[in-house]
């Protein structure tokens, strides 16, 4: 003590990187605008979903969407507590996949993370495709341009994933509480409203060609559990928020249980009072809107809103599917390079892979939304049945207080989602979801190959085991292919001295005057290293060296090569430097087993 301070412990500081500490991480209002949009944005094609399902059984049938609705959001409730339950369990991400890997064994993981891959690059392609839908209900000239508008807002949306999750659920924040505020405001207005303020589109013959069937019903329940979709990109994705992680992503959890279950049911209401039934060149959603608000300019502000919000909801999918696919990478059944970080906490390689697929996606179905939903749910309640089946597992196994109350509601949750899902796929098998149907065991042949293949490389490579002593040192020969005498042969041969026992320069010229003009140069230089011409009629250079190479190489000794490269200080300038050093630098790698190094030499232009 002296003067009255304590003594402090010096501990050196290390700075962070960008992209590192809690203040790059998501708040759990940020979570929710970055990880929820897909979920909350269902609300634009789900209860429309449930109205196709029923209006078969004509107009009056669709009294039967605030039941259904209802069966939905208890549904839905269990989910969030199920999802609650995992990321406290899994706090390190990977949601359906990370607890189908720790209690339902290899297959059911490769199940799973089959099945979550296939439902986030459909969720990117069905809410662009249903943004260009709403876009188009308030615009109609734009209806045959749905695909450019769905690929213009990929590109942009991959491009503010590249710079981080974090940034994203900044740009995502105000677009979200309009949304919420937009859609609130539909419920309200519409409940106070005794009939609807206006009717836009234009009308549709409805004829009934089935009765009010339980099998009706349990179509249009499966349909509109596509607004589930999106429920378990939060547990997915925990790594991405700040300390302490797991109480932040549960309440998150919760905040969009709550918000979805709401809108849900207030918009299911307002299709009961008033029969809303499908009408031409708009969806459901615009026409509660202009019920609610009229044809002014709020329902155009709206729907511009669900539109963005719609075409943003993508954002879930590049949050979620980017650390899915590091987790994949870290356990050997996806390359390694998607475990890969940028400066900032972005898994660059998945967000680029991400955007890819759902673009050939939209592409191969013109962005047609009717054509992507039955191929969307699928997925999804495999990943919803093997969380829950997971977490059943583990309160059995470990049998923590309270775990009997756990197990049950996780089992029911099971129950419901496997009955959504095995309705989904006899219904809308022949509409498409036959191509989910091959696509997860081809994904799950592909992940399993990929383990295989790194095992195997694992094993020759003797990883895990002691290796025997290396060979005792032997002379090595460094060879340096030059072109002429100059700075760029200085820095090369000067280098080359530096790293091995015996150093020779190899040059190849077609012209012997050329070749004997370098050899003058060479011997008034003297650098003290033997120069080679090799003679080449023919102006190749790559196949001499290479031939060279290996007749050195022959007596087994260890060769290196040392390639000089010149580097314009401007990357414009790059493509004005040959680029000979490169390719046989690649001929070298495939042709010997020599080391082969590239040497910079730096230009100050």
């Amino acid at each position: 003590m002296v003067y009255g301070l304590a003594r402090r412990e010096l501990r050196p500081r290390v700075p962070l990187r960008p992209g590192e500490g809690d203040k790059h991480r998501l708040t759990s209002l940020e979570g929710l605008a970055a990880l929820s949009l897909d979920a909350l944005s269902s609300v634009a094609y789900g209860p429309e979903a449930i109205v196709l399902a029923l209006v078969v059984a004509g107009t009056g049938a669709l009294t039967a969407t605030l039941p259904i609705t209802l069966a939905i959001t208890f549904l839905l409730a269990a989910l969030v507590v199920s999802y609650g339950q995992v990321i406290a369990v899994h706090p390190d991400g990977g949601g359906a996949y990370a607890v189908a890997k720790a209690d339902l064994g290899a297959t059911a993981s490769l199940l799973a993370a089959a099945s979550l891959v296939v439902d986030y690059v459909l969720t990117v392609a069905v809410s662009l495709a249903a943004g260009a839908d709403a876009l188009a209900s308030a615009f109609p000239a734009l209806a045959g341009d749905k695909l450019l508008v769905c690929l213009v807002g990929l590109a942009l949306l991959a491009a503010v994933n590249l710079r981080g999750v974090t940034e994203s659920a900044r740009v995502l924040m105000l677009p979200t509480v309009l949304f919420v505020v937009a859609i609130l405001g539909v419920i309200l207005l519409g409940l106070l409203r005794a009939h609807p303020l206006a009717v836009v589109g234009t009308a549709r013959p409805v004829h009934a060609t089935e009765a009010l069937t339980a099998l009706v019903v349990l179509k249009a329940f499966s349909s509109g559990c596509s607004a589930l979709t999106g429920v378990e990109a939060i547990a997915n994705a925990v790594p991405t928020f700040r300390e302490p992680r797991v109480r932040r992503a549960q309440r998150t959890e919760l905040m969009l249980g709550a918000l979805l279950g709401t809108m849900l049911i207030g918009l299911a209401v307002l299709i009961h009072r008033d029969r809303v039934a499908p009408r031409g060149g708009v969806t459901v959603l615009a026409q509660l809107t202009a019920g609610a608000y009229g044809t002014g300019w709020p329902y155009y502000a709206t729907n511009l809103v669900v539109t963005l919000v719609l075409g943003l909801a993508a954002n879930t999918s590049f949050g979620g599917l980017p650390v899915l696919m590091s987790l994949l990478a870290r356990d050997h059944r996806l390359p390694h390079l998607f475990g890969l970080r940028a400066e900032r906490p972005v898994y660059r390689y998945g967000v680029v892979a991400l955007a890819l697929l759902a673009a050939l996606l939209l592409l191969a179905t013109d962005a047609d939304t009717h054509r992507l939903l039955p191929l969307f749910a699928i997925g999804v309640f495999i990943g919803f049945t093997l969380s829950q089946l997971g977490l059943v597992r583990h309160w059995a196994a470990r049998r923590p207080p309270g775990w009997r109350r756990r197990a049950l509601i996780n089992g029911t949750g099971a129950v419901l989602t496997t009955l959504a899902g095995v309705i989904l796929l006899f219904s809308k098998f022949l509409s498409g979801a036959w191509v989910v149907v091959l696509a997860v065991p081809l994904l799950m042949l592909l992940f399993a190959r990929i383990q295989r293949y790194y095992t195997e490389v694992g094993e020759e490579l003797g990883l895990g085991r002691i290796p025997e002593p290396p060979p005792r040192r032997t002379a090595s020969l460094v060879i340096v292919p030059i072109g002429e005498v100059s700075e760029l042969a200085r820095h090369a041969v000067g280098a080359a001295l530096a790293l091995g026992d015996e150093v020779v320069a190899v040059a190849v010229h077609a012209d012997p005057a050329r070749s004997r003009a370098l050899e003058e140069a060479w011997a008034r230089w003297d650098p003290g290293v033997r120069l080679d011409i090799i003679d080449s009629p023919h102006r190749s250079l790559v196949q001499p060296v290479v031939a060279y190479v290996q007749r050195a190489a022959a007596d087994g000794r260890q060769v290196a090569v040392l390639i000089p490269e010149v580097e314009p200080r401007h990357r414009r300038y790059e493509i004005l430097q040959n680029q000979r050093g490169l390719l046989l630098a690649t001929v070298l790698r495939a042709r010997t087993d020599v080391v082969v190094c590239l040497l910079p030499y730096r230009l100050k232009l």
